[in-house]
């Protein structure tokens, strides 16, 4: 076999390839077009399932941030009735009863979005705070643990009622 030999059989593999390439290209094309909807359509569901999940989240903190606001009415009725025993106890859960109220107030309707980026600003103004309350509530769940371990008992290694003795 020589040169013009391999040369011919090489151009009637790319004639006989011809008609088989351009099948592949055309499937070639159609699995891409399928890969493509297929990815606006995932992209599409994701969106959509995302606005869905924001506003029903959206619901559930405005459901939350009214019930503060309930709360701190309620707080407020039961400051009236602590003021005759005790005016100094009846004064904090009044002050508590104000700033829950007020925070219902100012949260009322907004979305958690606002709502994510209200505390962040509020860290960055106020880091100190932040870390002093984080550390009273890591302080706290730690004296909680160590309370709650302390109380649990443990079963005593020594017999407890060795019974009647006998001579």
């Amino acid at each position: 076999m020589n040169d013009h030999d391999f040369r011919a059989d090489s151009d009637e593999g790319k004639s006989g390839r011809g008609a088989g390439g351009d099948a592949f290209d055309q499937i070639s094309r159609a699995a891409r077009d399928a890969s493509s909807k297929a990815k606006e359509t995932a992209s599409e569901t994701a969106t959509a399932l995302g606005d869905h999940f924001k506003e029903v989240l959206d619901k559930e903190m405005g459901r939350h941030i009214g019930a503060a606001g309930i709360l701190g009415g309620s707080l407020k009725q039961a400051a009236s009735d602590l003021e005759g025993q005790s005016p100094i106890a009846a004064s904090i859960v009044r002050s508590v009863a104000g700033k829950l109220e007020q925070f219902a107030e100012d949260f009322d309707g907004e979305t958690v979005e606002q709502l994510a980026r209200s505390a962040s600003d509020f860290t960055r103004r106020q880091p100190a705070i932040v870390f002093g309350v984080a550390a009273l509530a890591g302080f706290f769940a730690l004296r909680a643990i160590t309370i709650t371990a302390a109380n649990t008992s443990s079963p005593s290694i020594q017999p407890s009622d060795p019974g009647p003795q006998h001579e």
